[in-house]
């Protein structure tokens, strides 16, 4: 009897212990899952340039990206640049939209923008990174943060020699 009690302490004590860092370990791997999730995402419309694949029964001339708004803080869009312009617009086609995870958002991008397309025009492909009026740039950093905690943060740099990774 007196084991048993022991033993329900200990648990006790530990519980204790561990609970308040619960909440911060499951932010964190959700901060994490996010930015993974957004660069494989990246390839994969990458990928999907590189495999030139077919719209509508024809080969794709403007390319397939990424669009990411500030404003729309919780998603971002695969798209198919149908009007060949490397960048999204209202005439272009949404594949996908990906939602992060709910205790995520998208702070912001250095530069500083209010959104950001990254293309890829087969067959190459070419990479277009450009900000909201349209001015093409070097790179990009998108910045995700926790919600509870916006000091948390990842990092994901996007440069246009191809280079996509979380830092």
């Amino acid at each position: 009897m007196a084991e048993l009690l022991v033993v329900i302490a200990v648990v006790g004590i530990l519980a204790v212990i561990i609970f308040p860092y619960y909440g911060s370990a499951r932010g964190q791997l959700a901060l994490q899952r996010s930015a993974n999730k957004l660069v494989q995402d990246i390839r994969r419309a990458q990928g999907m340039a590189l495999g030139t694949e077919e719209v509508g029964g024809g080969v794709l001339q403007g390319g397939y990206g990424i669009y990411i708004n500030k404003s729309e803080d919780d998603k971002y869009y695969i798209y198919v640049d149908v009007d060949g312009n490397q960048r999204y617009n209202s005439g272009d086609q949404k594949i996908e939209t990906i939602f992060l995870e709910k205790e995520v958002f998208i702070q912001g991008f250095i530069p500083s923008s209010a959104n950001f397309s990254i293309n890829f025009k087969p067959p190459d492909p070419i990479i277009n990174i450009k900000d909201e009026p349209g001015i093409d740039k070097e790179n990009v950093t998108i910045v995700i943060a926790q919600r509870e905690d916006s000091s948390k943060t990842k990092t994901i740099v996007v440069n246009k020699a191809g280079l996509i990774y979380v830092e």
